[in-house]
């Protein structure tokens, strides 16, 4: 029988070690459906690292594709010292912009479409950040209609993280935080889980956030709810094709 693989394409939310993972979470929710989930995410990603591996993603052949790409391009478009830091680190050509990002992704949905038979679908990024009002939720807009746009011209599906999420922190009244500057919440809640065992949930919980840990990667209802989004798209692509056969 031929292995039928899912594979989800990001950054650190997809590799899941900054905060809870989607992925396992995936993967228990379609084993009973037979299927291999599979992880391709990078730390620190942006969408120019992303298809520059992009070769590896094809040789798997695998039967869905979902690329959750764009949080560490947007945040890099935030402040100059946030460009100067993601260049160096991922030794990109030039500053991510939103531009670029449109460009990379649609390069990105390009090659999977010609050189895999695979079902594909562009997630937008999640919230940064606890304030849709802000500069970052601005941006979160920006890059979000643009996912939804490079979807939409290669004739792809597209989930919709950030709405959803949008939404969520709406209806919940949940408190408003702005995105801090700099990385500092990020390394110490990795800091807290790995050395105080702390839970990325306890440690969000603590700042007042109900999405994510450190206002960027996800607890276990962030991460949920990209789950939620990738499972219900298996179910309507790969899945309804093999009821179908």
């Amino acid at each position: 029988m031929t292995t039928r693989t899912i594979v989800c394409v990001g950054d650190s939310n997809t590799r899941g070690h900054y905060g809870v993972g989607y992925v396992p979470q995936l993967a228990a929710r379609l084993h009973p459906h037979d299927l291999t989930v599979t992880g391709a995410g990078v730390n620190g990603d942006c969408s120019a690292n992303v298809l520059q591996r992009i070769d590896a993603i094809i040789a798997q052949q695998p039967s869905a594709v979902v690329v959750l790409i764009g949080t560490n391009d947007l945040w890099s478009t935030l402040s100059e010292a946030n460009a100067r830091r993601m260049v160096r680190r991922k030794k990109l050509p030039a500053p991510p912009t939103l531009g670029r990002f449109q460009e990379n992704l649609a390069a990105i949905a390009a090659r999977l479409c010609a050189q895999t038979d695979a079902s594909i679908a562009l997630m937008s990024p999640p919230v940064l950040g606890q304030d849709i009002g802000s500069r970052a939720g601005h941006a979160g807009e920006q890059f979000s209609a643009a996912v939804e746009e490079v979807a939409a011209a290669h004739d792809v599906s597209y989930l919709a993280l950030y709405e959803r999420q949008r939404e969520y922190l709406r209806e919940s009244h949940a408190p408003t935080l702005p995105l801090p500057p700099g990385t500092l919440e990020r390394y110490t809640s990795v800091l807290q889980h790995r050395i105080l065992r702390r839970s990325y949930d306890s440690i969000g919980r603590s700042r007042g956030l109900v999405l994510t840990a450190d206002f960027i990667h996800q607890n276990t209802r962030g991460a949920a709810m990209i789950a939620e989004l990738i499972e219900g798209y298996v179910h309507r692509t790969v899945l309804a094709r093999a009821d179908e056969a």
